[in-house]
């Protein structure tokens, strides 16, 4: 008789909770739509309560399940307390981000602030608490980190932007190896360029658009749908065996 055939790990997140922060607009809006389409139930968090009411909303007439609740992950004091009052999410998609494009020598240090305070300290902090609350519940769950191609290589005018994300990837293998013992496991995903409403008036720019498809091999800007099954995947049992590590998806930019 021969051997029964392996089954596919299930990618469905059916009676997960997941977080989504920056998920008003882009990949965060992305995210949630993502999760909730694979069964999870979405808390949509961003400053902006007005985007992330309407997110949540579509999120729901489609037939997902979501809510959301207006929060600034750079209050730290705020972050805390958000935490404290919900059960503990078996995913986290770490979103909230900000770039300032300049010359090294242009940038002041409240250009240095905002962009390692959002991209990195905030990022930390949020996956900090996220973490706690899992841990007081004794739950596993999937951090996933929403980093960048700059992570990875360098980019003229782009010395803040680089720094957050090269620091964001360092961040992720050390916290997955706090807590690979747990069974909370963490991964980056690694965009190239990204169509959203804040990048598209930068590729009106048709030098810049040329510059950036003539380093994506495939030959097209990305879509937030290049990033979903990658966030399903991160979030499900499909990737049990993937921590510490980042998944670049930028049609080539990095393989030379």
């Amino acid at each position: 008789m021969a051997e029964p055939l392996p089954q596919t790990p299930s990618f469905r997140l059916d009676g997960k909770r997941a977080l989504v922060t920056g998920a008003g607009r882009g990949i965060g809006l992305a995210a949630a739509a993502a999760l909730a389409q694979a069964g999870a139930e979405v808390t949509l968090v961003a400053r902006s309560g007005q985007e992330i009411e309407s997110a949540a909303e579509a999120i729901c007439s489609a037939g997902g399940k979501a809510q959301a609740t207006t929060l600034d992950v750079s209050d730290l004091a705020a972050v805390q307390q958000f935490f404290a009052g919900r059960p503990a999410f078996h995913i986290l998609v770490n979103n909230a981000g900000t770039n300032r494009p300049m010359a090294m020598q242009e940038v002041t240090e409240a250009d240095f602030d905002a962009v390692m305070g959002l991209n990195l300290k905030s990022a930390f902090f949020v996956a900090q608490a996220a973490v706690k609350r899992m841990l007081s519940e004794q739950i596993s769950g999937s951090l996933i980190h929403i980093g960048s191609q700059m992570g990875h290589v360098g980019g003229p005018e782009r010395s803040l932007y680089c720094a957050s994300k090269w620091g964001l990837e360092g961040l992720n293998k050390a916290v997955a190896l706090d807590l690979a013992g747990v069974g909370i496991r963490s991964n980056t995903i690694a965009p190239t360029f990204i169509e959203t409403p804040l990048t598209k008036p930068f590729f009106e720019n048709k030098a810049f658009l040329d510059s950036v498809l003539n380093k994506i091999k495939l030959g097209r800007l990305g879509q937030v749908e290049d990033l979903m099954g990658a966030i399903v995947f991160l979030a499900s049992d499909a990737s049990a065996l993937m921590t510490g590590a980042s998944m670049v998806i930028d049609g080539g930019w990095t393989a030379d």
